[in-house]
């Protein structure tokens, strides 16, 4: 809210992609970029938010001001001159003749709306909450962003089709639930939350709502597979077990504090992904009918959060290509899109989880470790400019270690494809055309969400001893190693 909002009611009348393809040994590229730009006509998520002036001279009813407001609010220039009209819009919702329990009920209702247009534009609950925290400075008005996805969530759905556990549990994370008393109670309850006059609770309910109706549209996700319910017995608890023990790997190498046991502990985490990737694979084919089609590839996104984005999202790709997935990074929406049939995208999930929490902690040893050096050289004053190279220092440690992993990891699922392939002669015959047909509907499905994606330029990979520490971090691993 800016410092004139603060204030009171002084109001006057009246907002191309890149990517995770290869990239891999830092020679150039972090990967693939694609289509969820903000280009592409007006690409907004909110509907043109304008109401009626009201009929033959008389007050607009609390709607029709609403959707006046929500109006000038959405087109106005960034800058000044939106915040005018957003304080405008305040006074305005302030001082409504149709009382503010009534503004109260339609700014629920208009939020819920603008929410149900992100959906239509391709938007998940996460995205939103992790959209609007990027772009504004207030925290306040991402808690409003989240009470319109509750508030559009309890209400009668338009269209479910898209929204699975995926979807139910982000709203469990964000914590989107209807915590006002009734709608036309919400504005006061927030007031009282925030402890803000009306006036300074409109302008931040305004300023949420502009920020929600400007988004662009992104590529949608496809609709993800239905459950199969054949993998109750034998099979699925199988399936439960190795997705314990690998959690269970992945858990011990996050607590503790030798690199060489963590990068072990999640080397093996991937031996047991892999080996995971294929009974499932085969297990898919062996519930299709003859000429059939299985499950096919479904897509996940991602958050990248900053700093160091372009290095994270190296390590995302790596992750990504050892569990037979494809990543696509939009810089500037802050994440990545996965894409792959879904014990791989949950594998890789959790490992990249995990192995950005090692990398982190061990980015930042390292760092401590090279700062000390800085400051104790010769016993001179640290130099000028220590700030950028120690910047510089942990960019290119990220890219190096994501670089020594993808190697790391991608050996380790070599190593189970083929112990797969040796141990079963049964299954023998047909693994390697199962996975090659998986790998081709993985490809044509990236292709077909992203048609246009480029090579992205790595940039701050310029410190010779953090690519060196980085890539020595990970190849402290002993692969295959309990």
């Amino acid at each position: 809210m800016s410092e004139r909002a603060k204030r009171g009611n002084t109001g006057r009348g009246g907002k191309g992609r890149e990517g995770g393809g290869r990239g891999g040994d830092g020679r150039g590229s972090a990967g693939r970029g694609g289509g969820d730009g903000r280009g592409g006509g007006d690409g907004r998520g909110g509907g043109d938010g304008r109401g009626g002036a009201g009929r033959g001279g008389a007050s607009p009813s609390a709607s029709e001001l609403v959707g006046q407001v929500l109006g000038s609010v959405r087109y106005a220039p960034d800058g000044a001159r939106a915040e005018d009209a957003i304080e405008a819009g305040a006074s305005m919702l302030a001082a409504a003749e149709a009382g503010w329990e009534a503004v109260s009920a339609a700014v629920v209702a208009a939020a819920a709306a603008a929410v149900r247009q992100c959906w239509a534009g391709g938007w998940q609950p996460a995205d939103l909450e992790r959209i609007v925290r990027r772009e504004v400075s207030d925290a306040s008005l991402v808690a409003v962003v989240v009470d319109a996805v509750a508030a559009e969530a309890a209400r009668p759905p338009a269209d479910r089709h898209a929204r699975d556990t995926r979807w139910a549990d982000q709203l469990r994370t964000l914590g989107a639930d209807v915590w006002w008393p009734s709608d036309t109670g919400y504005l006061d309850a927030l007031a009282e939350r925030r402890r803000a006059s009306r006036f300074e609770t409109a302008y931040g309910v305004l300023a949420a709502l502009r920020a929600l109706a400007r988004l662009p549209r992104i590529t949608p996700l496809p609709s993800p597979p239905e459950p199969d319910r054949t993998r109750s017995g034998p099979a699925g608890a199988a399936a439960a077990r190795a997705l314990g023990r690998i959690r269970g790997l992945l858990a011990k190498a996050e607590a503790t504090d030798y690199a060489e046991e963590a990068e072990a502990l999640s080397a093996k985490a991937q031996e047991l992904m892999a080996r995971h990737s294929i009974d499932e694979a085969l297990l898919d084919r062996a519930h299709t009918a003859p000429g059939g089609q299985g499950g096919g590839p479904s897509a996940v996104r991602i958050g990248i959060e900053g700093p160091y984005e372009q290095a994270k999202a190296l390590l995302l790709d790596a992750v990504a290509a050892a569990n037979r997935c494809q990543a696509v990074w939009a810089a500037d929406v802050g994440f990545s899109t996965l894409v792959g049939f879904a014990p791989d995208l949950e594998a890789a999930e959790m490992l990249y989880t995990s192995l950005l929490l090692q990398a982190t902690a061990a980015m930042h040893r390292a760092g401590d470790d090279h700062h000390r050096a800085l400051k104790e050289h010769g016993g001179t004053p640290v130099p000028r400019g220590r700030s950028r190279r120690t910047k510089d220092f942990r960019q290119t440690f990220l890219v190096a270690y994501a670089d020594r992993i993808r190697d790391r990891l991608g050996a380790a699922t070599e190593a189970a494809t083929a112990a797969a392939t040796a141990e079963s002669a049964e299954a023998a015959p047909d693994l390697l055309p199962v996975l090659a047909a998986r790998a081709l509907a993985v490809e044509e499905t990236t292709g077909a969400l992203f048609p246009d994606t480029a090579p992205v330029r790595l940039r701050g990979v310029r410190d010779a001893e953090g690519w060196h520490q980085g890539r020595a971090a990970a190849d402290r691993a002993r692969l295959g190693e309990e």
